[in-house]
Formats: structure tokens, sequence, C-alpha cells
């Protein structure tokens, strides 16, 4: 499995516990999901109809090698949260192939199945899913500004 650093110390900070505390270090990772950058607003960002609570995302991959993630999910929705800071804290200014390279199921391995809903898994892999596809329609698009190119 190909992780970013980031990503793969929390994949074995979750696998290293139980599941009582699988929950608790959820929770902790919905405390931490910054608020957006006054430049961003909610409006403009990408819905993720696959959560079961209303979660917009933004990726900027301006620069490939450092691609920003931002999120925005509901303080009441604290399972969505947690999983959308643990793709910022994970994979923000990871480089656009790190995140392509990410299997798609890889929230399998942080071991929350047996704890949170299957309906709730498939909300993360829509969240990785969409900052996929963002990546890629970004960093295609490269050199493409010029008419006729």
């Amino acid at each position: 499995m190909s992780l970013p650093p980031a990503l793969a110390e929390i994949v074995d900070d979750f696998a290293a516990l139980g599941d009582s505390d699988k929950i608790t270090l959820l929770l902790e990772f919905a405390d931490e999901l910054p608020d957006l950058p006054e430049h961003l607003q909610q409006e403009a960002m990408e819905p993720v109809p696959e959560c079961q609570s209303p979660v917009f995302l933004s990726v900027d991959a301006d620069d490939p090698g450092s691609v920003r993630l931002y999120f925005t999910a509901p303080r009441e929705a604290p399972t969505t949260r947690g999983f959308a800071a643990i793709l910022h804290q994970g994979l923000d200014t990871a480089s656009a192939q790190e995140i392509l390279d990410v299997p798609s199921d890889f929230y399998y391995d942080l071991g929350l199945g047996s704890v949170v809903s299957m309906l709730r898994l498939r909300g993360m892999a829509g969240m990785l899913g969409r900052i996929k596809a963002q990546v890629r329609n970004q960093t295609s698009d490269s050199g493409s500004d010029t008419p006729g190119a």
C-alpha cells in the first residue's frame, strides 16, 4: 500500500488501538479540522453527497508538488468531521502523485469497520474519490492556457 508518510502514520495510530479508543481518536480528529481560510467560501466548494452530513471540499493543485486540501463539515457530525480531518492531516501538502497513489479503500486499514457503519465509511471513500478527481482535473490541464496548445 502506498500512502504519504503523514497518512501512513495516522493509519498506524488507529491500527494500534482497540475499538473504543479508535472512536475516541476519530472524535479528536473531528476537533482538529481547521476552519476554512477566509479566501474560500463553502458555496464555491464541491459537495460530497456520499456523506450523510453536508460536507464540502476544495483542492488546490496549482503546485502539484504540494497540493492543498480544504474541508468544511458541521460540528454536529463528528464522525464525518473526523474523516475529513484524517484526510486533511494525511494528505494536505502531499504531492499530486502521492494523493493519486492512495488506494481507494485505504480507510479499511484504519480498522473503523467494526465501530462505524459502512455507509459512513463510503462517505470517506467519496471524499477521497472527489479529491483524486479534482487533483487529476487540475494537474492534467497543465500548459493548456495557451490557445492552440
